[in-house]
């Protein structure tokens, strides 16, 4: 078996002006497109453990998960604060990313079970 370390192991994310420091739109834009590229890395490691999420779960009944999704969109909560993320684009944020991811996971769980 091979292993490997995830992504965001090795996640680098440019070097980029603080946004406490901008003074340009320029600094401004460079450092969202930035965030944005390990936005990226990030989002695409949790879609292969969305991968092995359908891989593993035995019933396609059970890959929407209710309580689970409250339980997720909870912790992300308690990490916003602390964070300085506003719950207002937190929840939103999560609660589609979970909704996508879920969809995801159904299509690979049915191609890999016809």
């Amino acid at each position: 078996m091979c292993w490997s370390a995830p992504l965001s192991d090795e996640l680098k994310i440019d070097a980029r002006t603080a946004p406490e420091a901008c003074e340009t739109m320029v600094q401004v834009r460079q450092g969202v497109d930035a965030l944005d590229r390990a936005l990226v890395t990030l989002l695409a490691e949790r879609q292969r453990y969305m991968n092995a999420a359908a891989r593993i779960k035995p019933s396609r009944d059970v890959v929407h998960d209710d309580a689970r999704i409250e339980d997720v969109v909870a912790k992300v909560l308690a990490a916003a604060g602390p964070a300085g993320l506003s719950p207002a684009i937190a929840e939103p944020v999560w609660r589609t990313l979970i909704d996508r991811c879920i969809a995801h996971e159904l299509a690979v769980w049915d191609r890999t079970r016809t």
